[in-house]
C-alpha cells in the first residue's frame, strides 16, 4: 500500500515536471530535421522517401511524428509515425502548385508540438513548347519579294530556365524563319508564283533548351502548320487547253456544221480576264470561228473545198476590263476532210449477211488443214481508213486461228486448224467460236461478230487405262479352285463400241488363274491347288483391249499366303545313338511349311525312362545334353542303381504356328564315359567308326598302300644317290635345264596334330561329319628346312566326344555286354593311331615335294 501511494506521488510529479517535444534545426537543404526551407524536384517519383523527421523529448520519452495539411489541400505526403520517414504519394506539377505547406508533429504522449512548413517545387523540363498563333492561314501576294516577312511564330514553353527558352525551326526551300523571334520570310533569291503552286504548308518547329527529368538531359518540342495562300496577279499571258486540235469534215457535213472548238484561259487563274478568238492564217475563207466561244463551223459544201488538210492559225488574246487586248497565245487547229465512217463491217455467207456457221468434222483433224466447210465473206463499204479492220477469233483455247487478221474492205475468212490434239470429242462434243471484226483507225470503232458453231464426231484415239500400273493379292493356300483373287479395272473413254474393254491375262505365272473378259474379276482356276510349299509368288499380265486392238497392259502380284497345315516330322521315330558324359547328341526335325512361325520347330522331352530328371533339352537346337551336376558315370550309376542302363526319351518336336502341330519321336541313348584307353589311336578310331566297317577296310588299305609309296620313294631316291656319288664327274659340267617341278595337288592337305582339348572342342555339333569344314595353315617358305620323316611317339587317347547322326534302330539290337565294350573301345584306339600315321606320312610327303 505504501508503494502504491509511492508510486502516485512520484507520477504527480513528473506531470508536474514534463516537458514538450521539439524536433532538431539541421538548417536548409537538410533531409533531416522538421523539413523547414526544404524543396522537391516536380519529377519525383511517387513512392520516394524525400525526408525523414527527427525530434526529440528532454525527459527520453519515446516521440512520434504526425503529418497533415490544410482542409480541401490535396495531401502529397505520407509519414510513418516512428521512424519520421516522409513518403511521396502523389505526382507533383511545378506548373499548377509550385510550393506546398504541410503541418508536421511531434509528441511524446503528452505533449504535441506542431508546426507549419513551406515545401518548394523545383522545376524539371516536362512542359513541350506551345503556339500561341498557330495553326494559321495566311494570304501573300505572288508578287512579293523575296526576304520580306509574311509571319511571326509564337510559342511559349511554361518551364523555367533553359527548359522555358524556346528556339524555332523550319524545313523549306521557298521560306526561311528567324530562330529567336519566329519571324517567317521569303528566302532570298526566292520567287512566289501562283501558277506554279497556289497553296504552301509549312511545318514549323518550336524547340525547348533543354533540361534535366528523371535524371536525364531532356529536350521537348512541338510543330504545327501554317498555310500560305497565294493571291494571283495578272502577268501570265492565255494557254490553250487540249491542244494540239484536229478536226474533221465529212462527207455528209453542210455549211454552218460545227468543226472543232478551241479553248484557251488566262494564265492568271486566280482573277482571269475574258479571253477572245480569232483567225491568223490558214482559213481560205471556208471556215468562221466564234470570237468568244472559239467554235470553227464550215461555210460552204465539202465537194468545194480544195484542199484535205488546213492547218489554220487560231489567236486566243485576253482583254482587260477597259476592252483593250492585252496578251495572246497562238495555236494550230488541223482540219482534215475524209469519208465519213457509216458502215460497219458485214459477214457474209453463201446466201447473203449471215451472224451463224457450223460445221461437222471428226477430231483430232490435221494441223494446219483449212475447215473448208466455212464459206465466210466480210466486207466494210466505207473507204480508206474507215474500211481498214481487224478479224479475230474468240473461244476455248488456241485450237483454231483465223486468216487474214488484217482486212482492208473486203476478203475470204478462213479458219485453219492450229491445235489438234485439244479438238478432242472426249473433251468437247462441240466448240463454239465468237468470229470478231473490229475496226482500227476510226474513232467509232464499229464492230460486227459471226458464231462459229463446230461439232465433233468421235473416233477410236484412246486405248483402255487400267486404274493402277499394277495389282497386289493374298490369297490363302487352301483356297479352293475359282477362288476370286483380284479385280481390275480399265477404262475406254471413246464412246460406243470402241468404249468396250476386253480382259485377258498372260505370262509365266498365269497357269493357274482365269480372268472374266468382261468384268476383270481374276479367279482361280477350278483344278488348281495352291500351295505356299511349292510356289507362294505368281505375277503375270493382265491386258485390256478395244475392238480395234488398242489395249494397255498392267502387272498383277499374287501371293499364296502360308497356312500351317504340315506337322514336325523326325527322319525316324525311333531312334538310337551313344552319349559321351559331357557331350550332347542332337535330334532332328523337318517342318514342311514355307514360312515362319509355321516352320519354326521348338523341341522339348515329355518323358524319360527310368529317370525324368536327369536330361535337358534346347529348345531351339534339339541338342539332348545331361542335368549339368552330372559329370560322370558314377552319378548315373548312383542315380539307377545299375552299372549299364539304356535310356528311352520321348521327344516332341511343335511348330509355332496357328494352330501348332507335333510329333514324337523315341530316342535310346546310351550313356558312356571318356576313359583313356591302351589301344591308342587306332583302338580309338575304330571305336568312333564301329557302325561303318567298309570306311575302316577302306581306310587301312589306303594306309597300306600309302605306306608302300613312300617306301619306294625313298628307296628310289637313296639309290639315285648312291649311283651319282660312284660316278667320275668330267672336267666341264654340262649344264641342263632344271625340269619343272610338278606340284603336288591335294583333295585334303594334312592337318596338323590336334592335342586332347582341341579334340573336345571341334566336336561336330551338326550329326554330320562330312561337313567339318577345316582350317589348314598355309605351307611354310622354300627356306625353312623339311622336317625330319618320322612318327611321333605313342600317346595315351581319350576317346573322342563326336556325337554321331541318330540313326535309325536297326532291326535287332544285340545284348551290350561290358566286355564288349571294352572290345569296341581298343578298336577305336587301334584305329585312330593308324589314322595318326598315314597324317604324319601324308606330312613328310608334302614337304618332300615343296623340296
Amino acid at each position: 500500500m505504501q508503494k502504491c501511494i509511492s508510486g502516485v506521488h512520484r507520477t504527480h510529479t513528473m506531470q508536474l515536471s514534463d516537458f514538450a517535444p521539439y524536433f532538431y534545426d539541421n538548417g536548409p537543404y537538410s533531409y533531416n530535421g522538421n523539413m523547414a526551407l526544404f524543396s522537391l524536384s516536380e519529377d519525383t517519383a511517387v513512392g520516394t522517401q524525400i525526408y525523414c523527421l527527427n525530434g526529440t523529448d528532454p525527459e527520453g520519452q519515446e516521440v512520434r511524428y504526425g503529418l497533415s495539411f490544410e482542409p480541401g489541400s490535396k495531401e502529397y505526403f505520407r509519414v510513418d509515425p516512428k521512424s519520421g520517414n516522409i513518403t511521396l504519394v502523389e505526382k507533383l506539377d511545378r506548373e499548377n502548385q509550385d510550393s506546398i505547406d504541410v503541418l508536421v508533429s511531434i509528441t511524446d504522449g503528452q505533449s504535441k508540438v506542431v508546426e507549419r512548413v513551406t515545401i518548394f517545387v523545383m522545376d524539371a523540363n516536362d512542359e513541350k513548347p506551345e503556339f500561341q498563333n498557330m495553326p494559321a492561314i495566311i494570304d501573300v501576294l505572288e508578287t512579293t519579294e523575296s526576304g520580306s516577312s509574311i509571319y511571326k511564330v509564337e510559342a511559349v514553353d511554361r518551364d523555367t530556365g533553359s527548359g522555358g527558352s524556346v528556339t524555332y525551326y523550319l524545313q523549306s526551300n521557298l521560306f526561311a524563319i528567324d530562330r529567336h523571334s519566329g519571324v517567317l520570310r521569303i528566302k532570298s533569291g526566292e520567287m512566289l508564283d501562283y501558277e506554279k503552286t497556289k497553296t504552301h504548308f509549312v511545318i514549323v518547329i518550336a524547340k525547348d533548351g533543354g533540361g534535366n527529368f528523371n535524371g536525364k538531359e531532356q529536350f521537348m518540342s512541338s510543330s504545327a502548320t501554317l498555310t500560305i495562300n497565294m493571291i494571283d496577279a495578272q502577268d501570265t499571258p492565255p494557254s490553250f487547253i487540249g491542244a494540239p486540235y484536229f478536226g474533221y469534215v465529212y462527207e455528209i457535213s453542210v455549211p454552218g456544221s460545227e468543226i472543232f472548238t478551241v479553248e484557251a484561259q488566262d494564265g492568271d487563274v486566280g482573277n482571269p480576264n475574258p479571253i477572245r478568238y480569232s483567225f491568223d492564217d490558214g482559213d481560205d475563207g471556208v471556215f468562221s470561228i466564234n470570237k468568244t466561244s472559239g467554235c470553227i463551223t464550215l461555210l460552204t459544201l465539202p465537194i468545194y473545198l480544195k484542199r484535205e488538210v488546213f492547218n489554220i492559225k487560231v489567236r486566243a488574246s485576253e482583254v482587260n476590263p477597259e476592252g483593250r487586248l492585252m496578251d495572246y497565245e497562238v495555236t494550230t487547229v488541223v482540219i482534215r476532210v475524209m469519208d465519213l465512217n457509216n458502215n460497219p463491217p458485214t459477214f457474209y455467207g453463201e446466201n447473203g449477211p449471215q451472224s451463224m456457221f457450223e460445221l461437222t468434222m471428226y477430231e483430232h483433224p490435221p494441223e494446219g488443214e483449212i475447215l473448208r466447210g466455212l464459206k465466210i465473206t466480210v466486207n466494210d463499204s466505207d473507204q480508206g481508213a474507215n474500211a481498214k479492220f481487224n478479224l479475230r477469233l474468240i473461244g476455248p483455247g488456241r485450237m483454231l486461228r483465223v486468216v487474214p487478221q488484217t482486212v482492208l474492205n473486203e476478203a475470204q475468212v478462213t479458219i485453219l486448224v492450229e491445235d489438234s490434239a485439244s479438238m478432242d470429242y472426249e473433251k468437247y462434243h462441240f466448240l463454239t467460236y465468237k468470229l470478231l471484226a473490229v475496226e482500227i483507225d476510226t474513232p467509232e470503232r464499229f464492230s460486227a461478230t459471226a458464231d462459229i458453231v463446230i461439232h465433233l464426231l468421235d473416233t477410236n484415239d484412246n486405248a483402255p487405262k487400267f486404274s493402277s500400273d499394277y495389282y497386289i493379292a493374298r490369297i490363302p493356300e487352301n483356297s479352293p479352285g475359282g477362288s476370286n483373287v483380284v479385280t481390275v479395272t480399265a477404262l475406254d473413254p471413246d464412246s460406243g463400241p470402241w468404249g468396250e474393254v476386253k480382259y485377258s491375262i498372260y505370262g509365266s505365272g498365269a497357269d493357274l488363274f482365269l480372268i472374266q473378259p468382261d468384268s476383270g474379276i481374276i479367279y482361280t482356276q477350278p483344278w488348281a491347288s495352291l500351295d505356299a510349299e511349292v510356289r507362294s509368288k505368281y505375277n503375270f499380265y493382265v491386258k485390256a483391249e478395244d475392238r480395234e486392238g488398242k489395249y494397255s497392259l498392267a502387272e498383277v502380284f499374287v501371293t499364296v499366303l502360308d497356312l500351317n497345315d504340315h506337322p514336325p516330322a523326325f527322319y525316324d521315330n525311333f531312334l538310337e545313338t551313344t552319349m559321351v558324359i559331357g557331350a550332347p547328341v542332337k535330334i532332328e526335325a523337318v517342318d514342311d511349311d514355307a514360312e515362319v512361325p509355321n516352320n519354326v520347330i521348338e523341341y522339348a522331352i515329355m518323358k524319360a525312362e527310368p529317370d525324368n530328371n536327369i536330361f535337358d533339352i534346347n529348345a531351339g537346337t534339339g541338342e539332348i545334353m545331361l542335368k549339368s551336376y552330372i559329370k560322370s558315370m558314377a552319378i548315373i550309376q548312383n542315380i539307377t542303381k545299375k552299372r549299364d542302363c539304356t535310356w528311352s526319351l520321348v521327344v516332341q518336336a511343335r511348330d509355332l504356328g496357328q494352330p501348332s502341330f507335333s510329333t514324337t519321336a523315341v530316342v535310346k541313348i546310351d550313356i558312356t564315359e571318356a576313359t583313356q584307353l591302351k589301344g591308342g589311336p587306332l583302338g580309338s578310331f575304330l571305336l568312333h567308326d564301329r557302325n561303318k566297317p567298309l570306311q575302316i577296310l577302306g581306310m587301312l588299305a589306303g594306309i597300306i598302300s600309302l605306306m608302300i609309296i613312300v617306301t619306294v620313294i625313298i628307296s628310289t631316291i637313296t639309290f639315285m644317290r648312291n649311283k651319282k656319288s660312284n660316278r667320275i664327274l668330267p672336267n666341264r659340267r654340262v649344264k641342263r635345264r632344271q625340269k619343272k617341278q610338278h606340284t603336288w595337288l591335294f583333295k585334303k592337305p594334312l592337318q596338323r596334330l590336334e592335342t586332347k582339348e582341341e579334340k573336345f572342342k571341334n566336336v561336330n555339333y551338326n550329326n554330320n561329319a562330312g561337313r567339318v569344314l577345316r582350317q589348314w595353315p598355309p605351307p611354310p617358305p622354300p627356306c625353312v628346312p623339311p622336317p625330319p620323316f618320322c612318327i611321333p611317339g605313342e600317346r595315351q587317347w581319350a576317346v573322342p566326344t563326336v556325337s554321331a547322326t541318330v540313326a535309325p534302330k536297326p532291326k535287332k539290337k544285340p545284348v551290350i555286354t561290358r566286355q564288349d565294350s571294352v572290345n569296341r573301345a581298343l578298336v577305336s584306339e587301334l584305329k585312330m593311331r593308324l589314322e595318326q600315321k598315314r597324317k604324319s606320312e601324308r606330312k613328310q610327303m608334302y614337304w618332300c615335294s615343296r623340296k
